[in-house]
């Protein structure tokens, strides 16, 4: 494919998606019909051969599985791709220049430009004599660099060098954004473990406490409880769970709760079997359940009632957490929505809403139905497969 060619496309490519996904399905209906369809067909297809790996990052593996795509984009014998300290992956003819290859970059990865070399080879087939260097950026910092190698430059292969490593530099802020959405996940997950273990922690300990001498063997079985329930609270790794792990925590934080509250707290739960392997996110219904018991049934005399339920919705599962409890101002429940700190007494209801829409979308985000004195339904809906997303 001629690099003038690659260049109009990968323009396309980067700052005009609408007229990308024309080009697309009008390729697909006539693909044959001329060489710019089958031209633009391809070159889609290439990249977004590449895009997967990139997404991870700059990395030796990323680089090298997407190297034979890049190199194919560019129309090049051979291509080489650095990070600011090294060699990442040389792909094509005339590997001995290979050693060379992170020299070449050093002018780009000091200043940022691009660069044309002439390359001096003794190896009179080799068919590597220039390169064009270019610089690899994110957040307008330059962190590696692209060379096109082959016999001779031109402007198009310079130009389609660039465009190359712009759209290699889209996909590496995508995976700067990734990556700064997992963290601040994890950090969330990390607060909403916080907000929850003190009151919890303390109200089940004096509980267990009290029954050590009346009833050491309830005790016992109340400890053992606890420590199940902390250890999937406070486990380490993964970002989502299933929906059965999630309702078997809940059901060993309300038999805790239950010991302290009798008679007096009454739980129904009606759950399809259907929805129990589907994936959410870890800790997004506990915190529900939790503010249920804190904010809606402590302060209520007599007997309260919660209800769980999760429900098969088609594409999706619906679940609800319900109490008959104190209920709250709607405005005040608005602001905590909203994120305003000072307005939160519960148990990380934005933080769960905000975790919602960031995996799944706006769409999915927390819908609440309450008023002072009428107790309070919080209700969630979470596809059953969404990309990304899997209980491991």
């Amino acid at each position: 494919m001629e690099p003038l060619v690659v260049v109009l496309l990968l323009v396309l490519l980067v700052g005009g998606p609408s007229l990308v996904l024309w080009r697309v399905l009008r390729g697909r209906r006539e693909l044959g019909a001329g060489p710019a369809e089958r031209a633009t067909f391809e070159t889609l297809h290439t990249a977004s051969l590449a895009a997967p790996p990139l997404r991870a990052g700059l990395s030796e593996e990323g680089a090298q599985r997407a190297s034979r795509h890049l190199r194919e984009l560019l129309g090049s014998p051979a291509i080489a791709i650095t990070d600011g300290e090294r060699l990442l992956v040389y792909d094509g003819a005339g590997e001995h220049h290979a050693a060379e290859a992170f020299a070449h970059a050093a002018g780009t990865l000091k200043d940022g430009r691009t660069q044309v070399l002439n390359l001096d080879c003794d190896l009179l087939e080799c068919p590597i004599r220039h390169a064009v260097v270019v610089p690899l950026s994110t957040d307008e910092r330059v962190v590696g660099s692209l060379a096109a190698y082959g016999q001779e430059t031109s402007a198009g292969l310079v130009r389609a060098a660039q465009e190359v490593a712009r759209w290699v530099d889209s996909q590496l802020e995508l995976a700067e954004l990734d990556r700064s959405r997992t963290l601040l996940m994890e950090a969330e997950v990390r607060a909403l473990r916080a907000q929850i273990s003190p009151h919890f922690i303390y109200n089940s300990l004096t509980t267990i406490a009290s029954f050590v001498r009346t009833d050491p063997e309830r005790a016992r079985e109340l400890l053992l409880e606890f420590a199940d329930f902390t250890r999937y609270s406070f486990r380490r790794h993964g970002d989502f769970t299933t929906l059965a792990e999630e309702l078997r925590s809940i059901d060993r934080y309300l038999i805790l709760e239950r010991a302290r509250f009798g008679d007096h707290l009454r739980v129904t739960l009606r759950i399809a079997p259907e929805v129990l392997p589907v994936a959410v996110p870890f800790l997004c219904l506990q915190p529900l359940v939790e503010n249920a018991v804190r904010h809606g049934l402590e302060s209520k005399n007599g007997v309260g009632r919660i209800a769980i339920v999760a429900e098969d919705a088609g594409a999706e599962c619906h679940i609800s957490v319900e109490d008959d409890g104190l209920g709250m101002d709607p405005e005040r429940l608005r602001r905590i929505l909203a994120g305003d700190v000072s307005a939160e007494s519960g148990v990380g209801l934005a933080n769960v809403d905000e975790r919602l829409r960031q995996v799944y979308g706006d769409e999915y985000g927390l819908v609440v139905e309450t008023a002072e004195g009428a107790g309070t339904k919080v209700n969630i809906r979470v596809p059953k497969y969404h990309p990304g997303v899997s209980a491991r």
